[in-house]
Formats: C-alpha cells, sequence, structure tokens
C-alpha cells in the first residue's frame, strides 16, 4: 500500500506541472481492460535438511508450466504532447507536435492458476554413495496469487486525421509509446510434491506455503492505440499494452521434512509477457 501511494502522489504532482502546456494538449485519462499473461516456465529447487549435514538433504527440482489467470487491469495516464506554444516555457518546433510523452500507473492481480508439473526428487546420501535409484519423478501441484503495479514513462508519438476548426491536428489520433517502467509485484506461492528416499523406496509428501514475497524491478512497456477527441476537451482512447519484466522472489518456507529446527528457501524467476487491452476516457486541459 505504500508503494501505490508514493506512486500516486509521483502522478499528482506530474498533473501539477504538466498544466504550463498549450491548451488542449495535456490530458488526464482513466482506463480499463483485460490482461493476460503468456506462460512463464519456473524451475524452482527445494531442498529438505537432514540431521548430520547436507549430505543428508533431500532435494526436488521442479518444472512448472507457469500458466497465469486472466485479470481486470485499471490505470490512470497523464500526459502532454509537444506543441509549438511551448510546455513549460519551451517554444518547440512545429514538427515537435506529433510526439509527447506521458506516466501511466498500471494495477492488476497476477496470479498464477492452479497447474500441475514434473518433479525429480533426489536422496543426496544414496546418490554419494552410488545406490542405483537415488532420484525419482513425481509430480507436483502449483499455485501462487499476486499483484502488479507499473509506473511507466512513456515516449510516444502520434498522427492526426479527419481535421477540423475546433481540433486542427485532427479528431482521429492513432499512436504508438514506448518507454522503461518500474514494475511492482508480489508472489505468495504454494507448492505440494514429495521428497525421495532411495532407502525405502518411498516418497513423503509435503506441502510449502511460502509467505509473500515482493520486488521491484525494471521493465519494458509498449503501447500502441487510438485516440477519438469527441469534444475539445474529451476523449476515448482504445489501446493495447505489453509489458516485460523478470523479477525475483526468494521465498522461505517451514520445512515439514525439516530434522532440525530453522527455514529453507526457494526461488522463483519468472519471464512475464503481460499483454492488455483497455479502454480510456480523457480529459483534456
Amino acid at each position: 500500500m505504500n508503494t501505490i501511494r508514493a506512486l500516486m502522489l509521483v502522478l499528482a504532482a506530474a498533473m501539477l506541472i504538466l498544466p504550463g502546456a498549450a491548451r488542449g494538449e495535456v490530458y488526464v485519462e482513466a482506463y480499463l481492460g483485460g490482461l493476460q499473461g503468456a506462460n512463464s516456465a519456473l524451475n524452482p529447487t527445494t531442498a529438505h535438511q537432514g540431521g548430520n549435514g547436507p549430505i543428508w538433504d533431500f532435494t526436488e527440482s521442479h518444472n512448472i508450466p507457469g500458466r497465469l489467470d486472466p485479470a481486470v487491469i485499471g490505470g490512470l495516464k497523464v500526459g502532454t504532447w509537444f506543441v509549438k506554444e511551448g510546455f513549460l516555457g519551451f517554444n518547440y518546433p512545429d514538427w515537435m507536435k506529433y510526439f509527447g510523452f506521458y506516466l501511466d500507473f498500471s494495477f492488476h492481480r497476477l496470479n498464477f492458476r492452479n497447474q500441475t508439473g514434473n518433479t525429480v526428487a533426489r536422496d543426496n546420501v544414496a546418490a554419494i554413495i552410488g545406490l542405483p535409484g537415488s532420484s525419482a519423478n513425481t509430480t507436483n501441484t502449483f499455485m501462487s496469487e499476486g499483484t502488479a503495479a507499473t509506473l511507466a514513462f512513456m515516449f510516444g508519438g502520434r498522427f492526426g486525421f479527419l481535421p477540423d476548426s475546433e481540433i486542427p491536428f485532427g479528431r482521429l489520433q492513432p499512436y504508438v509509446a514506448v518507454g522503461p517502467a518500474l514494475f511492482f509485484a508480489s508472489q505468495q506461492p504454494r507448492l505440494s510434491s514429495a521428497a525421495f528416499n532411495a532407502f525405502t523406496g518411498g516418497f513423503y509428501p509435503y506441502t510449502i506455503k511460502a509467505p509473500s514475497n515482493s520486488c521491484v524491478t525494471i521493465a519494458l512497456a509498449v503501447d500502441a492505440g487510438v485516440r477519438w477527441m469527441c469534444l475539445k476537451n474529451v476523449s476515448l482512447d482504445v489501446s493495447f499494452k505489453y509489458r516485460f519484466a523478470e523479477p525475483s522472489f526468494q521465498n522461505a518456507f517451514a520445512d515439514p521434512l525439516e530434522m532440525t529446527p530453522g527455514l529453507r528457501s526457494f526461488s522463483l524467476n519468472p519471464a512475464f509477457h503481460l499483454f492488455s487491452g483497455q479502454v480510456g476516457v480523457a480529459y483534456h486541459f
């Protein structure tokens, strides 16, 4: 919540600064849409501590498809186009009216749906002494709940069609934009699998319930859309958004198989390819 409040303060400050631009070319937009992410394969490893040192550990390597749930995305844009009349006192050349900048803040759920994967379970002692069958295949069940907030710094270009006396640049304005972003994400994973003991030939089921973990990483954001100027000060925006981010979540968990007190850990390192479509309404100053 503190992160979101800080971002909203940044957006509010930008709104106070931007109205120095020419009338109608500074805007604030609210939008809502749907989001879906491409599969993001996960390969966490878990280890269960033995009573007499690391060689007594059981370890498991997991392969998880990384299927994401669809989500609703909402956000706010604050931006301007670099018009000849000037922005903050600058007298831009006429050709710069085709270019602009905006801040884009968005928020949505980021959940991995309940899914089944493959686990390779290993008995370290059996492997060290050369016992045949020191590892075996089993399955795992994985899910994780989380959120993502993105603050993108977008540099855009536009073109105008259907000009008239009220909107000289054109009522129909297709645009594209690209820029870096700060990607704030959290995850709270749950993994159920089994440890393997080669000496008994048996599997020992366990469930990991890790606490929520968050991180901030640099992301890439790309937008493409079409804006329709309904009135001089009101527009509708239909847009498509793509974001790429590679966060790293370090998760500690209480080990139900552990013979000595303490916490174990495993890492989630997904590569998120997030696609969304949204519809927005903007007010132009």
